[in-house]
């Protein structure tokens, strides 16, 4: 399983993402699940993946085109017009792979076994950053400020915290620290998604990476939102108005008898 989050904010886009991918409980491997290209001056695009791995690791080769040589690779997402128009090459392409996989595999399987979503993120120069879920059958969807921020993978133990404590003119640190407490809540809920995370901030019209980080069990600053957080959760519940159970009363004809 996996879990990724991309959000909106005024300032630009914030995305994390794990790596964790496993068949079993004994058989769990680290794969990175974002990757981003660039044009410094010109564009940034960032691609996050949930699902069939080798779907996913099918989608980006191809646009990165990998089974070719350096000097004669050609991805198309770095010569789109638009940002729509970038969704829509990855929605094609995951639409493609899921049907070429689940053909190759016959009646024994069906699309559904190949299934995977992605979150496509960016800003190309003269244009707004935007911000898409795109799902297995091609088709996507774009955020708003009603809609500020999607996610992919493992995503209910993480999505209350957002909610509660979004908010689109946050600052980009804020918004890290939103993001790092629902990721910790999803990783001691669900065993299927783990450190390493991997943390990119785009900002408003500046097209290289504001910050980028990975961040793995060792992390300090991981370590003590995760600490702060377990201990501002207990103090809260400790704070609210005690229940009180009343004495059982019991029936009347128990009371005579």
């Amino acid at each position: 399983m996996t879990y990724c989050v991309g959000m909106m904010l005024d300032r630009g886009l914030v995305l994390m993402s794990d790596t964790r991918t496993n068949s079993g409980v004994d058989n769990i491997s680290t794969f990175r699940k974002m990757y981003h290209w660039e044009i410094p001056g010109e564009r940034i695009i960032t691609v996050m993946t949930a699902g069939n791995l080798a779907t996913t690791q099918g989608v980006i080769s191809q646009l990165e085109e990998r089974n070719k040589a350096p000097s004669e690779r050609h991805n198309s997402l770095l010569e789109a017009p638009t940002m729509f128009k970038v969704a829509s090459i990855v929605g094609n392409l995951l639409q493609d792979t899921i049907e070429e996989r689940a053909a190759d595999n016959g009646q024994k399987a069906g699309a559904g076994t190949f299934s995977a979503s992605m979150i496509v993120a960016g800003q190309i120069k003269g244009m707004e950053p935007r911000l898409f879920l795109v799902y297995p059958e091609g088709n996507f969807i774009e955020a708003s400020f009603d809609t500020p921020f999607f996610q992919i993978g493992e995503t209910k133990y993480g999505r209350p915290i957002l909610i509660r404590g979004y908010d689109r003119g946050m600052s980009f640190e804020s918004a890290i620290k939103l993001m790092t407490v629902s990721f910790d809540s999803t990783l001691k809920a669900n065993l299927s998604v783990g450190l390493p995370l991997d943390l990119l901030v785009i900002e408003r019209d500046n097209f290289t990476p504001r910050h980028e980080r990975r961040i793995d069990a060792s992390d300090p600053y991981f370590a003590s939102v995760s600490a702060s957080w377990s201990e501002a959760l207990r103090s809260a519940l400790d704070g609210l108005p005690d229940y009180r159970m009343e004495p059982a009363v019991r029936p009347v004809a128990e009371r005579r008898g």
